[in-house]
């Protein structure tokens, strides 16, 4: 009897058919296992894709395209969506722009100086970098104003019609500023009107 007769024999033996069928049965176990995983994994990464480009893109028909790319290609189609897909997703692309707002918002309220364009404050009435004059004194309320204002907002005075501060009084002469006054002649009154004569010897005609 040799090999090939044995296994024959153990073949038609209850006992090996047994066997055949528990590990046919094992098998179409471990194959439907990894069908049901494949499937679920698939589903997922569907499901994912979907959800992802929603997140980046409001556009539906880039949404339908990189759904069916992974839905087609499955692994292949997932690779090629993540080369192409937006950088960034829309959430942060809005927390960009809010702080892109608040840095001009910061950079608009900040003030600088018109000279040197350093930073100053809102009290300030000259530039303390080059001395820049930004700001003038009411010369009413003594509020703070803008050099290019006629008129005080708060107290309402006319700016230009008021006399300009900084320019020195001059004794003996009314609303003209910065002239000195005359020193008198010898003999003569500083503040004596013209026309009227000197008092006092004066010297005859010789001739």
């Amino acid at each position: 009897m040799n090999a090939q007769s044995l296994s024959l024999i153990l073949g038609a033996t209850p006992s090996g058919g047994g066997l055949l069928t528990t590990l046919q049965n094992a098998l179409g176990l471990i194959i439907s296992f990894f069908l049901a995983f494949f499937f679920v994994f698939w589903i997922s990464l569907i499901i994912w894709t979907f959800r992802d480009i929603r997140a980046r893109s409001q556009d539906l028909a880039t949404q339908v395209i990189a759904t069916l790319l992974v839905a087609v290609f499955n692994v292949g189609g997932l690779l090629i969506y993540l080369i192409l897909r937006p950088r960034q997703t829309l959430a942060e692309i809005y927390e960009r722009q809010l702080e892109e707002e608040s840095l001009l918002a910061e950079m608009t309220e900040r003030q600088t100086c018109t000279n040197c364009h350093a930073r100053v404050e809102s009290d300030f009435q000259i530039c303390p970098s080059c001395g820049q004059k930004l700001k003038r004194p009411c010369p009413k309320c003594e509020r703070l104003l803008e050099l290019r204002w006629s008129f005080c907002p708060y107290c309402a005075t006319n700016l230009m019609a008021m006399p300009m501060q900084g320019m020195p009084s001059v004794p003996g002469v009314s609303g003209v500023p910065g002239v000195p006054s005359m020193p008198g002649v010898a003999g003569m009154p500083a503040n004596q009107p013209p026309g009227v004569p000197m008092s006092g010897p004066l010297g005859g005609n010789r001739f």
